[in-house]
């Protein structure tokens, strides 16, 4: 990956984005690097209840067939708990396994309570549960058990008299958003790159790069693209729902990350799909994915040599592919993705080499509708009538 492209992707995943504060990567990073490429008579639109945004390539065109490719902007984070008397600050783990936050450098950003809705950022502090090895008992000293959530606090170095006061003097309240503090970059084997938060600044980067590209190519005649930025993914996909039911696409493809499961630790007996990292990007089957739509990007993916991985889900996607059937309407879905090993962690770790796979396999799938039809464009009814008949299938025996 060229290193501007690698200083977007970085800008992308470093953006401060909180679940419930995404508009540090919406609105300060994507939104301004989509308007430096966007074509003329496309535009951004914007959401009240959530800081989401859509770049809409044909604004009103309701008549157009309609793709809707989303990432999401927000991060799991962690939460201020409460605050005890020695100025230690209690924290909620949500979505990392506590144990691997242990001695990680965070960012915390705290309402100013003389001027609400300004936020400050507090640097220099580190989540910490035991304090040393020395105040551990002996199971957790020898493995026998583990950290627990309920263990884990943020640690300023506040020190002196009246410590939970030094604390509410910043104006540090519980509820206060926490992320871990660490920009990816490059790693050691080649195409790699590491850090936190691939999940999934990742996602909003390949959707912004589909949009790029198409612009760069002229746009599309007669298929309307909305390249999605949704947030509340992380608590239960409420961000894409509300896209979904107010843009009611004809198609919907969620961006998000999947495990390198050949790399998985302690997972063999499980027998997941052997999804790698570095050997393409990954297309989801199973759950709401619809089959017409896999085999159409499948197509178009081998036809320019595109190289594909196959991950199976089983009732839900777990990712903003789930979005017009949980706003109840009426759209072809699927769900692609990219291997990462330590998902939810600040080591999180992929290869550059599968995104890129997918940026290009959605872009040439886009151009792919756009000249269907004899240069008409792909219909709706191309997908009604595109439904796989298993009872039509063709007998197979043994040669």
């Amino acid at each position: 990956m060229p290193e501007g492209q690698f200083k977007v992707m970085r800008d992308i995943l470093a953006a401060p984005s909180p679940v419930g504060f995404e508009g540090a990567m919406t609105r300060g990073v994507l939104q301004p690097y989509m308007e430096s490429f966007m074509l003329d008579g496309w535009a951004v639109d914007h959401f009240r209840g959530n800081a989401g945004i859509v770049l809409d390539t044909h604004p009103g065109q309701d008549e157009l067939f309609s793709v809707m490719v989303i990432g999401h902007a927000d991060k799991i984070r962690m939460q201020v708990r409460s605050i005890s008397e020695d100025g230690k600050i209690w924290i909620n783990s949500d979505s990392f396994l506590p144990s691997t936050l242990i001695g990680h450098e965070v960012l915390i950003f705290s309402e100013d309570p003389q001027s609400p809705g300004r936020y400050r950022r507090i640097e220099g502090g580190t989540i910490e549960a035991i304090g040393a090895i020395h105040f551990a008992d002996a199971k957790l000293r020898s493995g026998a058990s583990g950290i627990k959530k309920e263990m884990l606090y943020l640690e300023l170095q506040l020190h002196g008299a009246n410590r939970r006061k030094q604390v509410e003097d910043l104006g540090i309240r519980p509820g206060d958003p926490i992320i871990l503090n660490r920009p990816i970059k490059r790693g050691f084997a080649p195409d790699s790159f590491y850090g936190a938060y691939l999940d999934n600044g990742l996602g909003c980067f390949v959707t912004a790069e589909i949009c790029r590209l198409i612009a760069e190519r002229g746009g599309l005649k007669n298929v309307r693209l909305m390249g999605a930025i949704a947030a509340f993914e992380e608590i239960g996909r409420l961000g894409s729902r509300v896209f979904a039911g107010v843009a009611k696409p004809d198609v919907v493809i969620g961006v998000d990350v999947a495990h390198d499961f050949a790399a998985a630790p302690g997972v063999k007996d499980r027998r997941f799909t052997p999804v790698a990292m570095g050997d393409g990007f990954v297309l989801s089957y199973g759950s709401i994915t619809s089959p017409y739509l896999n085999s159409m990007i499948t197509e178009v993916a081998n036809k320019h040599q595109i190289p594909v991985q196959r991950r199976v889900c089983g009732r839900d996607t777990g990712t903003d592919a789930m979005a017009a059937v949980f706003a109840s309407i009426d759209a072809a879905s699927t769900s692609i993705g990219f291997p990462i090993r330590n998902m939810h962690t600040i080591s999180e770790s992929g290869h550059t080499g599968d995104v890129i796979a997918s940026i290009h396999a959605l872009t040439e799938m886009l151009c792919h509708m756009d000249a269907m039809n004899g240069g008409q464009g792909v219909t709706a009814d191309h997908f009604r009538d595109g439904h796989p008949r298993l009872d039509m299938a063709s007998p197979l025996s043994h040669p």
